[in-house]
């Protein structure tokens, strides 16, 4: 519009930029020429370098931890491609076997029995431990005073700093052949059971060993996400006439599925894992068939049975399979529209 109703700002300009340099001439080139990328809103890496060397002292030994305990280790994984004898030989003069310690690994029909009890537990505890620490965080958001949820809060999630063997010594104590309860159904003439040792109920067992001590911790991660909801969304869905579960379905559930599906695409990503420490303990109770898992597969042949290289060979196989579940749920949370691990 300027140009059309011929401001007295506009024109002088251009007629003094034209009389300068002319069109083509040294000036109006200069002028055009558009001006050097710099990164980070102007300022260099190595300004940016200066400007930030304190935080980066700061993180300099999480860093230099990172490295020394995760990336450092990787140079062993050479172990699956080599006969590997840490007391005669060492690492670097192994001898390389190429692919037999896979070869070893997939003849064993051990470690396929440890793979299926994994991914069976596995499947048991996405089913059962994520709508549980749901259902828990919406119970608990539901109380209206704030004191009886500090409570909750708390009785919930002191299990968490227990240790397997405490945890597993009190299921033991109640569910155990002289459990109290087996030992209640005596005194009142049933018979006892144990859960401890029946091969048929360990899935659901170590499931509800792992809901009691970890499920607090759930309850306080969707909690945390709840927290950030609006109240004013409350008030407006009441004042649209919905009922608190339609309040609950249309503004609780819609406000934890991001947390959801992060928490959901990292445990897949970690399915090969299903708590080495709490499995281990309760292996020979229930024998090797039902109990035997990847990571109690893998230690038994590696440190047990010294064989290092199988043990290494399963060690890459568990590594690979949970980066590509990792990258499949992470594109399926994307689809869903959600952020997942990354953003695309």
């Amino acid at each position: 519009m300027a140009l059309d109703t011929g401001s007295r700002a506009g024109k002088p300009r251009r007629a003094r930029s034209a009389r300068r340099g002319g069109p083509g001439g040294p000036d109006d080139s200069a002028a055009s020429a558009p001006p050097p990328a710099v990164p980070d809103g102007g300022i260099r890496w190595w300004q940016r370098l200066r400007r930030d060397r304190t935080l980066l002292l700061m993180v300099a030994p999480a860093v230099g931890l990172l490295a020394l305990f995760n990336y450092v280790p990787l140079i062993w994984t050479t172990v699956a491609f080599k006969d590997y004898d840490p007391f005669t030989q060492g690492l670097w003069t192994s001898p390389w076997v190429g692919l037999d310690n896979f070869t070893l690994l997939f003849d064993d029909s051990r470690f396929w029995d440890a793979f299926a009890n994994t991914l069976g537990i596995t499947f048991i505890q996405l089913v059962l431990f994520f709508p549980l620490t749901i259902a828990l965080a919406l119970l608990v958001n539901s109380v209206l005073s704030q004191r009886i949820r500090g409570l909750v809060q708390s009785i919930l999630y002191l299990p968490h700093f227990f240790s397997w063997v405490l945890v597993i010594t009190v299921f033991q104590q109640m569910l155990g052949g002289a459990g109290l309860l087996a030992q209640q159904l005596r005194r009142h003439g049933y018979e006892g059971f144990d859960l401890m040792t029946d091969p048929g109920v360990f899935k659901f067992l170590v499931t509800a060993q792992l809901v009691w001590k970890d499920g607090g911790w759930g309850v306080i991660v969707f909690l945390a996400a709840l927290s950030a909801v609006s109240q004013d969304l409350y008030e407006a869905a009441a004042v649209d006439g919905a009922n608190r579960w339609r309040r609950m379905w249309h503004v609780t559930l819609p406000a934890l599925r991001p947390v959801i599906a992060l928490l959901l695409v990292l445990r897949v990503g970690d399915s090969l894992t299903v708590g080495f420490e709490q499995i281990l303990l309760q292996r020979d109770a229930v024998g090797p068939g039902a109990s035997e898992v990847f990571d109690t597969y893998v230690w038994w042949v590696g440190i047990a049975n010294t064989d290092y290289g199988i043990a290494a060979a399963g060690g890459l196989i568990k590594g690979a399979f949970s980066l590509v579940l990792v990258l499949i749920a992470n594109k399926v949370a994307h689809m869903l529209g959600e952020q997942g691990v990354y953003q695309k």
